[in-house]
């Protein structure tokens, strides 16, 4: 399996079987990402060097108007698609593997989590996984510690308030926060 075969299959169905090729292939894109990062996250780069590795990692060209402050977490790395003027802080994971869109101009907060997986709920086939992909707009504002559960979409210029764990869309503009996130306002 390639990560195309890999990428289509995620689409598709959603679903990867933890005894199929799949999975197979997934463990062995977690030792590369592994690799990746832990060449990001153990020694100092320019932001010209993390845009190369994040490049290497994502296997697409990544702007060089991304900025990132390592460390930066990932076990896939390879369904993780970043826009233009996109920051990340420090110690934010992306659990790509469903897919991870983030629109221009994102900002986001240290430690945010990126969730795109569920384990199947039969006791039988739990380590057998679901997905789906979460979509960041564009102008969008995560504080830190924010989780963004699998599936999500969260609308241009919205923000997410320190904290919050997202299990609902979040429209355009909308403030969101609390456990779980709820909108308080809309901003004009």
């Amino acid at each position: 399996m390639n990560r195309e075969e890999y990428l289509r299959l995620v689409k598709e169905t959603g679903y990867v079987d933890s005894k199929g090729e799949a999975q197979r292939f997934m463990d062995e894109s977690s030792y590369r990402a592994q690799q990746i990062v832990s060449e990001i996250n153990n020694k100092y780069h320019p932001q010209s060097e993390i845009q190369e590795l994040m490049s290497e990692l994502t296997q697409e060209k990544v702007s060089e108007t991304l900025k990132i402050f390592p460390p930066i977490y990932t076990d896939f790395g390879m369904n993780l698609h970043l826009g233009k003027n996109v920051f990340i802080n420090s110690g934010c994971c992306f659990q790509d593997q469903g897919g991870i869109y983030i629109g221009d101009n994102t900002l986001i907060g240290h430690q945010v989590v990126f969730a795109t997986i569920n384990h199947d709920m039969d006791p039988e086939k739990r380590g057998s996984m679901e997905f789906k992909p979460i979509h960041i707009g564009k102008n969008v504002w995560i504080g830190a510690h924010a989780t963004i559960l699998p599936g999500l979409n969260i609308g241009d210029g919205a923000i997410i308030g320190a904290g919050a764990v997202v299990n609902k869309d979040v429209p355009n503009n909308a403030v969101a926060v609390g456990v779980p996130a709820r909108v308080i306002k809309m901003i004009k």
